[in-house]
C-alpha cells in the first residue's frame, strides 16, 4: 500500500493506478510529514514537492531524507526555477534521493523501476557543497538536536562517532565495523574501535583499536584530531553507547535468531522503533523486508546481504555509507553501465 502527499498536482496524482492507504492534501511543514509517516508502514510514499513548505530550501529536504526512507520515496518536482537548477538536483542525489521526476508518467516508471545512483549520476556535481543553508559548522539543528551532516570528501565535517551493536547474538558487528571502516577509509581518515573485546587483532589493521570501557574516552580524545569519523563496536558497554553521536543496531533476520531474541526479551524489538536498524547478513528480498517491517513494527534503515571481506570494493557498502550521509563511491559506480532513464 502507498502514501500520496499532494498539493498543486492533486488531480494528477489521484489518477495513478496504485493502491493508496493514506493521502494528504495541502501544504505541510516537513516536521508534520515526518511525525505522520516516520512510524507508518507503506510501500511507497509519493510526494508532490509543492506540498512541502519551503521546499525550495535544500535543508528542508535534508530533514526529510534523514527521517524517512528515501528508497521508498518518489518526488514529483514542479517547474519552479529553484527545483530546476542543476545544483538543486545535485543536492537531491547527494542526500540519497534518486527517484524524482517532473511528470506523472515518470512516477509510474519509478514506481516499477526505482533508480539507483548510477541512473542519476549525471546530475551529481561533486564540487557542489551539500546543504548550502546549513549552519556554519556543517550541521543542521533539528528539534533541538544536532543531526548528522551530509558530507563530501572536499568538505570538513564535525566529528561523528558511530556505534554499532548486535541485537541478535553474533550478528556480525565486529566484521561489519571493520568492513565499513575499510570502505570509508578510501575517502577520509577513519578509526574503528572495539570495546571490551580483542577480535580486531585478527584483522591486522593499524586503524583498528581494541580497548576497555574505562579507557575508551581517553582513546577517543587521543585520536579525535587525526580522524574524521570513528566507528565503535560497542558490544555491551554502556559507556561506549553514551559516547556515540549515533547508533546502528544489527539484526540477523533468521528465524532461529529472532525467536531466541524474543524468548530472552520480548520487548527488544519495540525498543528499536525509532533507531537505525540494519538487517545484517540478510537474504531477504525487498518484499520480505516490507513484510518484516509490518510484522515487527520497525522501519528498517538498510538491508545488508552477506559480504565478502576479501573484495577490494563492495558497492553496496557505498550505498549504505550514502544512506548514513557520506557522499562517497560515486566515481566507482559511474564505471558501471547505466541506463539512460532516471530523469523523465
Amino acid at each position: 500500500m502507498n502514501v500520496i502527499i499532494s498539493n498543486k498536482y492533486t488531480n494528477e496524482l489521484h489518477k495513478l493506478n496504485i493502491d493508496v492507504i493514506k493521502s494528504l492534501e495541502g501544504e505541510f511543514t516537513v516536521e508534520e510529514i515526518i511525525s505522520t509517516f516516520k512510524n507508518f508502514f507503506y510501500q511507497r510514499i509519493i510526494i508532490d514537492i509543492t506540498a512541502i513548505k519551503n521546499h525550495q530550501k535544500i535543508s528542508t529536504l535534508q530533514k526529510l531524507s534523514i527521517s524517512l526512507d528515501m528508497d521508498k520515496a518518489i518526488l514529483l518536482l514542479d517547474d519552479s526555477p529553484e527545483s530546476s537548477q542543476p545544483a538543486y538536483l545535485s543536492d537531491l542525489v547527494s542526500m540519497g534521493i534518486y527517484n524524482f521526476t517532473k511528470n506523472v508518467d515518470g512516477i509510474m516508471y519509478l514506481y516499477e523501476h526505482p533508480n539507483s545512483y548510477r541512473d542519476v549520476a549525471q546530475y551529481h556535481q561533486f564540487e557542489q557543497s551539500v546543504g548550502s543553508n546549513l549552519s556554519s559548522n556543517g550541521y543542521e539543528t533539528y528539534n533541538g538536536n544536532i543531526s548528522a551532516p551530509l558530507t563530501t570528501h572536499n568538505e570538513v565535517q564535525r566529528k561523528r562517532i558511530i556505534g554499532i551493536k548486535n541485537v541478535t547474538k553474533q550478528s556480525g558487528a565486529t566484521t561489519f565495523t571493520y568492513m565499513i571502516r575499510k570502505q570509508l577509509a578510501k575517502y577520509m581518515d577513519v578509526l574503528a574501535i572495539e570495546v571490551d573485546k580483542g577480535d580486531f587483532t585478527f584483522f591486522k589493521d593499524e586503524e583498528l583499536i581494541s580497548t576497555t570501557s574505562m579507557e575508551l574516552e581517553r582513546v577517543i580524545s587521543k585520536n579525535s584530531k587525526k580522524y574524521d569519523v570513528i566507528f565503535i563496536d560497542v558490544n555491551n558497554s554502556k559507556e561506549a553507547k553514551e559516547l556515540c553521536t549515533e547508533m546502528i543496531y544489527l539484526l540477523e533476520p533468521s528465524i532461529i535468531k529472532l525467536n531466541k531474541l524474543m524468548a530472552i526479551n520480548p520487548a527488544s524489538l519495540k525498543s528499536l522503533r525509532n533507531e537505525k536498524v540494519v538487517l545484517n547478513q540478510s537474504l531477504l528480498t525487498s518484499k520480505d523486508v516490507l513484510d518484516f517491517e509490518y510484522e515487527s513494527d520497525l522501519k528498517i534503515f538498510f538491508n545488508m546481504p552477506p559480504l565478502d571481506e576479501r573484495e577490494k570494493t563492495i558497492f553496496i557498502l557505498n550505498k549504505f555509507l550514502n544512506r548514513l550521509g557520506f557522499d562517497v563511491g560515486h566515481e566507482e559506480e559511474e564505471q558501471k553501465n547505466h541506463k539512460l532513464f532516471g530523469w523523465i
